[in-house]
């Protein structure tokens, strides 16, 4: 499977339309895709004990989707087996009073991973040109100086998301970027499960179905934000949602050959530091 094909260009435009969010590839049922991600995990904790060892690079995972794509699962399923020490997941809601008095990429700036480490941010900063873009009243909380024209705004955070990627990844942060694309009616079914099962239940909120109403728009302001933010050094990836299977397996096989991509290996220990080793051995073995 070429999962290159999940890459947005950055020399050109896409439509989401043109994209299928039912597409499962070359993998015949969700058996299969499952017995792939398996192997894929214990892979991933190989290159993530190198990444940790190396402490040379870092690797953060940004997740964007509408509500019931299943971010969720990808950070339970496909991290399972990711070391906790070198890991952390932080997932951005809306933003706190402390949050509105800095500028829209404070809170996540703040939480990029150190050097050897794997950060996933459940949402990020793009929440700044798509929830707010949709609903610009929440600008209004923002305290931002006087905007003459609300289209120069989008242009301009377009631009300083770029600016800070590009930074990000000049200073060894490595960045995968996934929208899971899901179909309205998936979305659908998957509210109607979180309402028909009981243990599901807490995991529904109104709120959800509300903004299902702003479909079109979402769509509008994610296929803009994709075009506009998709670059060579921090590219897109645009993974079909509709099986929960087969978006995991996707991810976990990306992620993989990204790691896989650095090259890294475990740092090489001087003459000095092996003859002080054999001589602690041989020290332990008499005893």
């Amino acid at each position: 499977m070429n999962y290159e094909d999940f890459i947005v260009p950055s020399d050109k435009k896409i439509k989401l339309r043109d994209y299928d969010p039912g597409y499962t590839g070359e993998f015949k049922n969700k058996e299969e895709a499952s017995e792939h991600l398996a192997e894929t995990i214990k892979k991933m904790a190989e290159y993530q004990d190198i990444l940790y060892a190396s402490n040379t690079y870092s690797l953060l995972i940004i997740i964007q989707a509408l509500d019931a794509a299943g971010k969720d699962g990808i950070i339970k399923h496909v991290m399972s087996g990711l070391n906790p020490q070198g890991c952390q997941v932080v997932s951005f809601k809306a933003p706190s009073e402390e949050e509105l008095d800095h500028d829209f990429l404070w809170r996540c700036a703040k939480s990029v991973p150190q050097k050897g480490n794997i950060g996933i941010f459940n949402r990020s900063y793009y929440e700044e040109v798509l929830v707010v873009r949709v609903h610009p009243e929440l600008l209004l909380k923002q305290r931002l100086p006087k905007i003459e024209d609300p289209e120069d705004l989008w242009k301009q955070r377009f631009q300083q998301i770029n600016n800070f990627e590009k930074y990000l990844t000049k200073n060894g942060v490595i960045l995968l970027k996934f929208y899971l694309n899901i179909s309205k009616s998936e979305q659908k079914k998957r509210f109607l499960k979180r309402i028909n099962q009981t243990e599901k239940n807490w995991k529904f909120s109104a709120a959800d179905v509300k903004e299902r109403q702003y479909w079109n728009d979402y769509m509008d302001v994610y296929e803009d934000l994709i075009n506009n933010t998709s670059t060579s050094h921090s590219p897109w990836h645009i993974i079909p949602a509709d099986n929960k299977w087969f978006t995991r397996a996707a991810v976990g096989n990306i992620l993989v050959k990204k790691l896989k991509e650095l090259n890294l290996s475990y740092p090489e220990v001087s003459d000095q530091h092996r003859q002080e080793l054999l001589a602690i051995k041989n020290s332990l073995e008499k005893e």
